[in-house]
């Protein structure tokens, strides 16, 4: 039996990966994880998922243990790098019980094994629950060290022929320079990988960026502080900055 949500509005993108960092659940909180801004995040997943889009989610750890942190705290790289993996998973499992709670049936799939918590990543299961309108959250990174959440997104966007990459920051989209510190900084609309390297503009890491750059996976950048800013992207209005070929 289907899990797909009856017809709605077109919409331009019918598979994406969304893309969270693990400090926008921390909020304004003292709580690594917030429960405001939990739902707030869950509510945008199922007023998308509500339109038929497939959603695949990747979320960081960084609101919990970040492994380049933990280096400069004498934790071993590889083993830091390990426990940022495992944060993932708690936020992972965070974002699914809040979204059952919803009524949108979710998966969470680990690229380390953990069976008691999640199902292990495979390509073909994680598409088949994408086609029955399940939302997948794509837990532990890529499942090894020195590669980060982006580079995660990345790969699984690429692996699952996503239409796009949305990755929800805190400002509006990419500028030419830093616009907390520029008030004239210029705001890009559309900008080619390209341009975005020679401009050295912060995108996503060098790994990440290449790979969509390899495999023509477009990067959507858009403020989550829009409650409604998934939904204004995916049915094609004007939001953000667009990184394509």
């Amino acid at each position: 039996m289907s899990d797909i949500p009856a017809a709605a509005p077109a919409v331009k993108y019918k598979r994406i990966v969304l893309k969270l960092s693990g400090e926008v659940l921390r909020g304004k909180s003292s709580d690594p994880i917030d429960s405001g801004v939990l739902e707030r995040i869950c509510s945008q997943v199922k007023e998308i998922h509500a339109l038929g889009v497939q959603v695949g989610v990747v979320i960081g750890g960084g609101n919990i243990f970040r492994g380049l942190t933990g280096e400069k705290r004498g934790v071993d790289r590889t083993t830091g790098d390990y426990m940022g993996m495992l944060a993932t998973v708690i936020n992972s499992l965070a974002l699914m019980d809040c979204l059952e709670k919803m009524n949108v049936t979710t998966r969470v799939q680990s690229a380390i094994p953990m069976n008691q918590v999640a199902e292990p990543f495979i390509l073909r299961r994680a598409i088949r629950h994408l086609e029955k309108g399940r939302v997948v959250i794509f837990a532990a990174g890529t499942g090894n060290p020195y590669f980060s959440t982006d580079t995660t997104a990345a790969l699984r966007a690429s692996e699952m022929r996503a239409d796009v990459i949305m990755k929800a920051t805190k400002v509006d989209g990419i500028y030419d320079k830093d616009p907390k510190k520029y008030p004239d900084a210029v705001k890009y609309e559309e900008i080619s990988f390209i341009d975005a390297l020679r401009q050295r503009l912060n995108v996503m890491d060098s790994t990440a960026f290449s790979l969509c750059l390899d495999n023509n996976v477009p990067i959507l950048v858009f403020d989550l502080n829009d409650p409604h800013a998934i939904r204004k992207a995916v049915l094609g209005e004007k939001i953000g900055t667009l990184v394509h070929n």
